[in-house]
């Protein structure tokens, strides 16, 4: 069974067993969560669009580790100002695993 769900303003198609990493949620680690925005559930058989979300279909998961991403370097620069300014910056994440799809 495949799964669209929205979580952090972004979109993610999901499966049971899936491993995904999604913007920060304040959960410990080994507790569960569950997802209700979701878009659109099927199969091969059967599928279900939502407008926006479907109505009584959750996606559960388990929460395995709150992490930070690698450090991604900006810069600022302003031209014929002696201006420039060098700057990073490391995304919070929560690591899920999808463990019940529907």
């Amino acid at each position: 069974m495949l799964a669209v769900i929205k979580t952090g303003g972004k979109q993610y198609k999901v499966e049971e067993g899936d491993k995904i990493r999604i913007e920060k949620i304040d959960v410990e680690e080994g507790k569960g969560i569950t997802f209700e925005e979701v878009l659109f559930l099927g199969d091969e058989k059967k599928v279900s669009v939502g407008s926006p979300f479907i109505d009584g279909k959750t996606v559960e998961a388990k929460v395995l580790a709150q992490g930070r991403h690698k450090k991604v370097w900006g810069m600022k620069h302003k031209a014929k100002k002696r201006y420039k300014l060098k700057f990073g910056h490391r995304q919070s994440f929560t690591e899920v695993e999808i463990t019940k799809v529907g």
